[in-house]
């Protein structure tokens, strides 16, 4: 998925930090990450302690991401971030309003390389990406998405990058909506509320994918995206089955545990993606009154 031609982004949209370099692993490899990210992005527990390097919130201020033009945000990855953090501002604003959230703000951003300190407590980049509901912010190392193609088998892509995004972004919405406090988020299991708002998350993801080039800059009125194409779209599928509970514990080498399950299998992140897609209403990704996952 591509930038549209002439457009143009304004730079403040991402703060920028680097720590010590705690790399992205833990001691428990790729179940042990997922279950870390979970209690990063969960419970708002302080992680550090948890994992290699341990964290630092006393991080390096490098700034922010400065103005990016379309051209540069379909090439560089910091201001394809900052891009997609503003087309997804842009959509879910109004859609904000129409859920009845009054005062929406959109979610703060940080790209960090090797801790940060966050309202959830210190993390290293062993975390992955994560949205912390107390500072209402989305934190990301941009290495992440090297890793979700050579440890997790994901094919890559633009929009396989949107989607991560769009998903920590899904979180926000999630919290100013009220799921996150209605939700019983200490659970695991496939049909846990941790895996229904990881699923719920995915849903909104793709509901923003199948508006995205609808969307025009209120600033320039220049429609964000390019229209997706078939093979877009796969890469944001083939990132969502690469961080499937049941393809990690299988890449992990142990069995396939339903019961621990945190954020659902690669056929679930799958489906819940391609509903918010095709029918784009947040509605339909009430996973909560789903009768079957």
């Amino acid at each position: 998925m591509t930038f549209r031609e002439g457009g143009q982004f304004e730079g403040g949209r991402v703060r920028r930090s680097a720590g010590g370099r705690g790399g992205i692993a833990v001691g428990g490899g790729a179940v042990g990450l997922i279950v870390v990210l979970l209690i990063a992005q969960l419970t708002g527990v302080d992680v550090s302690g948890l994992l290699q390097g341990g964290g630092s919130s006393q991080n390096q201020d490098l700034g922010e991401v400065g103005d990016c033009t379309a051209e540069q945000a379909n090439s560089d990855p910091e201001c394809r971030l900052s891009a997609t953090l503003q087309a997804l501002d842009a959509f879910w604003e109004p859609e904000a309003r129409r859920l009845g959230v009054d005062g929406f703000e959109i979610p703060g951003a940080e790209s960090f390389s090797g801790s940060v300190g966050t309202g959830c407590g210190n993390a290293t980049s062993a975390v992955g990406p994560f949205y912390c509901p107390p500072d209402q912010s989305i934190y990301l190392d941009l290495d992440f998405f090297d890793v979700l193609r050579s440890r997790f088998g994901a094919s890559g892509g633009p929009l396989a990058e949107m989607y991560v995004v769009a998903h920590e972004y899904g979180h926000h919405i999630q919290n100013v909506t009220g799921y996150f406090d209605r939700a019983d988020r200490s659970g695991t299991g496939e049909d846990s509320d941790s895996v229904r708002l990881e699923l719920q998350a995915d849903c909104l993801a793709g509901m923003w994918v199948g508006h995205a080039a609808t969307v025009p800059d209120p600033d320039t009125g220049v429609i964000f995206l390019e229209p997706i194409s078939a093979s877009e779209l796969r890469d944001a599928l083939s990132a969502a089955e690469a961080v499937g509970d049941d393809r990690i514990q299988s890449s992990s080498g142990g069995g396939i545990d339903p019961d621990s399950w945190t954020h659902g299998s690669s056929e679930q992140r799958q489906k819940w993606f391609t509903i918010g897609y095709e029918q784009g209403d947040f509605a339909a990704c009430d996973t909560f009154e789903a009768s079957s996952l």
